[in-house]
């Protein structure tokens, strides 16, 4: 029997009851799960429809206790403020939102005034954002490596940049997360690919506001070894994310043994955010009921 079938002996998912006009999971998948997963807008349109309030509801009627949102900088004030008053009045943490993501130019890894001059203006504007959202942490993905320069001056460079940025975040209590992202598959020449060279920079940064994502779907491209690399790098993570290998789906759905990797974290006491960064295996309602199936299953360590 595989996961998602002793999955379904267990759970009644596929039953679904009307609550305040939307489709709501019977019990017991409405209980709150043992760690913050955090769900992002689109992930249950089928369920609750295109308006964000109504997807918050949603995910917080099915036990989700936090949300991460990439794009929340690209919303408009007022609509960021309505999220987080939502999200206030159910209780829910938020995640991480995209500061800086330029997958197309070399950024920290150069000198130039005018780029240094772009990151501390982006630091500055998220600070803005994560006041009106009350976000704790924001991503950052330190661009391109630069081919006609030495690593080493290359890293010196980065962690420079993060140095100048962090003295933007701090006052604010806001840390950036450093995102590897894996080279092999989805994005290749960037800066920052392995856990290792992200421990090692936030290390020689040494702020509270420069920290790590653990992207556990990119790492397991780049290096596999997951909970030992978890281990490792702990002093230094604040924030994970997840998604199956191969696919980039739900959990249940790849070769990542998530039921063992979440029970590993819990029992670590983390009670940080793990974003849902990944898409459903199935179209429609199906799919958001296999992806709710999923979760269930692997938080029931």
């Amino acid at each position: 029997m595989n996961r998602r079938d002793l999955l379904k002996t267990t759970l009644a998912a596929g039953a679904a009851v009307t609550v305040g006009g939307r489709r709501a999971l019977a019990a017991p998948s409405t209980a709150p799960f043992r760690l913050k997963y955090a769900p992002h807008f689109g992930m249950f349109e089928n369920h609750a429809g295109k308006d964000l309030v109504d997807q918050l509801k949603f995910g917080a009627d099915q036990g989700f206790t936090a949300w991460e949102d990439n794009g929340m900088p690209g919303r408009p004030v007022a609509e960021q403020e309505r999220v987080a008053r939502e999200m206030a009045r159910l209780g829910l943490t938020m995640g991480v939102f995209v500061a800086m993501g330029d997958f197309q130019n070399v950024t920290f890894a150069s000198t130039k005034p005018e780029i240094r001059a772009d990151i501390l203006a982006k630091g500055k504007a998220a600070v803005e954002v994560a006041k009106r959202v009350n976000a704790k942490w924001t991503t950052v993905v330190p661009g391109r490596y630069d081919v006609g320069l030495e690593w080493d001056y290359q890293t010196a460079n980065v962690i420079d940049n993060l140095k100048r940025l962090a003295e933007v975040l701090e006052p604010a209590g806001l840390v950036m997360v450093l995102e590897p992202l894996n080279a092999w598959k989805d994005h290749p020449g960037l800066f920052l690919t392995r856990i290792p060279q992200a421990f090692q920079i936030c290390r020689a940064v040494g702020s509270p506001s420069c920290k790590i994502l653990f992207d556990m779907y990119h790492q397991q491209i780049t290096e596999g070894n997951i909970i030992p690399n978890i281990d490792r790098a702990w002093e230094e993570v604040a924030y994970f994310q997840q998604g199956d290998n191969p696919g980039r789906k739900e959990p249940t759905t790849g070769e990542m043994n998530y039921r063992n990797i979440f029970r590993h974290i819990h029992g670590k006491g983390y009670a940080g955010v793990l974003g849902m960064e990944h898409g459903i295996s199935k179209p429609g309602i199906e799919g958001e009921k296999a992806l709710l199936e999923a979760y269930r299953y692997c938080d029931s360590f």
